[in-house]
């Protein structure tokens, strides 16, 4: 019997700061093969393969399924604005005209968008969501011949309209197994792997859409699992740096910690980093996390000002901020701050007082953005049409910022040198310095390599 075919694409071919491991897709495979026996699995990577390969790709593997993940909309980037959507566009226009397939999209973007996006690319089916589960029931019922019409997370043409359905059901147990090729890529042109430890996300900050795309819920990921998988890269591959990869690490502390104890108890001599909130951390905690590894953590700060940290709906303060970072110096762990400068609610006082309160901090990077990317479904989203930026009707596909008025945008750079301090804006180029030390086989993050 002619076995099927299933291709999974990841078309991101974003690299700045460097190329990221299209996870997602290592987490459907792994899920896909061991419930599919039937099938021939097979992921083609846009990062370090060409459109013409691909079409080449498609005329010899012939897949009868073709699942086309979307990572990003655009840059996230003000001052740039460059959006990817066209880019998928002639992907995806590649399969129509190549090949006779079932087109499905998926990832992050998608689900950002899903129906906008499904307008868009006018696929057969969409996920939105988490796909593992979604997809295996898709393929089921197609090939039983059977209407996919009530799984969860569908995205599909009922008569004249696009429906979505709801998602009430979320994963707790996955395996992961890494494709040779695409690892040892991302290991040469990253210095680094991702892993989940959990998903989903309880923080009601108003710009984000991790709760959009993961739900508000957290699952955390199965821990002896994860240990397999750590255990797998860092004995028979020989890769000991890892990023894991969810919203915010440090969101269930009695499993964390199980997870640092495991990773321990195996012998498991790897280092790793994380997005880190700086709330509910401790000196014990932080301890435990670098003896098992930790040693950079990218804080999800956003602003140093009191203030604006609350019209952001963030749950920490400024002085938090400052005694977390103080720990980390204290334990040796490398620690970056990400701003949002001249977001919702700014003003030239507020901006004054974050960069005063930069001064408190000593041996970091802050890596500040200028203002927020709105999206659908956020509280920015409902506060920007309040506030006249945006219409109800506007699909906010093409990039939109809430940038705050009253600012004085020419002058942030120089009142952040001011402070002495190390402020990395986005229009500095750091990929040069980077792929330097990639070509000394550096491994793992790297911008403390960029600090005063």
């Amino acid at each position: 019997m002619k076995r099927r075919k299933l291709l999974l694409v990841s078309s991101n071919r974003f690299v700045v700061p460097y190329p990221v491991y299209p996870i997602g897709l290592s987490y459907l495979s792994s899920y896909l093969s061991s419930r599919l026996p039937d099938f021939e699995i097979q992921i083609f990577d846009f990062n370090f393969r060409t459109l013409e390969s691909f079409r080449e790709f498609l005329v010899q593997f012939q897949p009868d399924y073709t699942g086309i993940s979307l990572r990003n909309i655009d840059d996230v980037d003000s001052t740039k604005k460059t959006l990817f959507i066209h880019g998928y566009k002639e992907i995806v226009e590649t399969v129509k005209k190549t090949v006779t397939t079932r087109i499905i999209i998926g990832g992050s973007a998608f689900s950002i968008f899903p129906k906008e996006l499904f307008e868009f690319f006018e696929p057969e089916f969409g996920i939105c969501g988490e796909g593992e589960e979604s997809l295996f029931r898709l393929i089921q019922c197609l090939e039983s011949n059977v209407t996919p019409s009530s799984i969860e997370g569908l995205v599909f043409r009922n008569g004249d309209g696009i429906k979505l359905n709801q998602r009430t059901h979320y994963m707790c147990q996955l395996d992961l197994s890494f494709d040779n090729e695409i690892l040892d890529f991302y290991w040469k042109k990253s210095g680094m792997l991702n892993i989940q430890t959990k998903r989903g996300c309880p923080y009601k900050c108003i710009y984000c859409t991790y709760p959009l795309i993961e739900g508000s819920k957290v699952r955390t990921l199965n821990a002896d699992k994860i240990i397999e998988t750590l255990s797998e890269l860092y004995f028979n591959k020989n890769i000991n740096y890892v990023f894991f990869t969810d919203s915010v690490f440090n969101i269930n502390d009695s499993f964390n910690i199980e997870l640092a104890e495991k990773i321990l108890k195996k012998g498991l001599k790897i280092k790793w980093g994380a997005y880190f909130s700086p709330h509910g951390l401790d000196k014990q905690m932080l301890q435990l996390y670098a003896s098992a590894g930790l040693t950079h953590i990218e804080f999800g700060t956003e602003s140093l000002s009191d203030t604006t940290l609350k019209n952001y709906g963030k749950h920490f303060t400024v002085q938090e901020i400052i005694n977390i970072s103080n720990l980390c110096n204290d334990i040796g762990i490398y620690f970056s701050h990400f701003l949002i400068l001249c977001g919702y609610g700014e003003t030239e006082k507020t901006i004054d007082e974050g960069f005063e309160n930069a001064k408190h901090f000593n041996n970091t990077v802050f890596f500040p953005y200028i203002g927020m990317r709105i999206y659908p479904g956020t509280r920015l989203q409902e506060l920007s049409i309040n506030d006249g930026v945006i219409l109800p009707e506007d699909n906010l596909l093409d990039p939109v910022y809430y940038l705050a008025k009253g600012i004085n945008y020419g002058t942030l750079k120089e009142r952040a040198d001011l402070t002495g301090r190390r402020f990395v804006f986005p229009d500095e180029d750091v990929m040069t310095a980077m792929t330097k030390m990639r070509a000394r086989k550096r491994k793992g993050m790297l911008w403390h390599h960029l600090k005063k």
